[in-house]
């Protein structure tokens, strides 16, 4: 695919954006699945298959330390360029040195110097690809942003325990109908999530100024971490799909 245009100011200018897909080989929740077949297909196949509808995406990269995992994500349409370090394949590596490790590598290894960079996780399997196509395009669109990502709306009630004592988060949002309050956006960064490359560079994820593809859709908060999950995840899949609308 041919670089996307954006245009800034008088002058359109050319980015590259790059989709980073983690998938380590050790997860210990549910062995083995990023590559588990779930409704016939590789559980990954879903990702990089949205990544692959979003046109305004160059290129797609898995980011792996697993060997079957790479191949799997090959014959699926991923590329897989390198080996991920053993020091970010822990239940301790963070996501930020993941996909600071993949732009660096991708910028000393290769021509491609990335100026947006998308990230998407395969244990999040229900996005739509027109959300990830607009989160990549209002960052294209404006220079100003430095990161863009899908949020579900919500209007329940969120507290935490600060020095002993609870309180309610955004207590300035009175008690009310649905209908009638204020919501509030669950950040799902792992459905998709635009950034620009220099911040991935410096290990940020996400910036500080955002704007959020807010969605309204409960399949949204399915994060596939254990077998319970995963038999969640297939039982949505097959009888409510997100071609379906809720």
């Amino acid at each position: 695919m041919a670089p996307a245009q954006a245009q800034s100011g008088d002058a359109t200018r050319v980015k590259r954006v790059l989709a980073i897909i983690p998938a380590r080989g050790g997860s210990k929740g549910l062995p083995k699945k990023n590559v588990m077949p779930l409704l016939g297909r590789p559980m990954m196949q879903y990702t990089i298959d949205a990544a692959r509808a979003t046109p305004l995406i160059d290129r797609i990269i898995v980011t792996t330390d697993d060997e079957e995992i790479a191949r799997v994500a090959r014959e699926c349409g991923a590329e897989v360029p390198f080996v991920r370090p053993n020091d970010l394949a822990t239940d301790l590596a963070t996501t930020e040195a993941t996909l600071q490790h993949a732009v660096l590598w991708m910028d000393e290894h290769t021509d491609f110097h990335a100026d947006v960079v998308v990230f998407m996780t395969i244990n999040n399997l229900f996005r739509r690809h027109e959300w990830v196509h607009d989160a990549v395009e209002r960052l294209l669109a404006d220079d100003t942003l430095d990161s863009v990502f899908v949020a579900n709306k919500t209007f329940k009630n969120y507290w935490r325990r600060n020095d002993g004592r609870f309180e309610r988060l955004a207590g300035d949002i009175a008690y009310g109908s649905r209908q009638a309050r204020e919501p509030l956006y669950r950040e799902d960064t792992g459905i998709a999530l635009a950034t620009r490359a220099d911040l991935i560079r410096q290990g940020i994820r996400v910036g500080s100024n955002v704007d959020i593809v807010a969605v309204d859709d409960e399949r949204t908060g399915i994060d596939i971490h254990d077998a319970y999950d995963f038999w969640l995840a297939e039982l949505v899949m097959k009888e409510w799909p997100m071609d379906r609308e809720l």
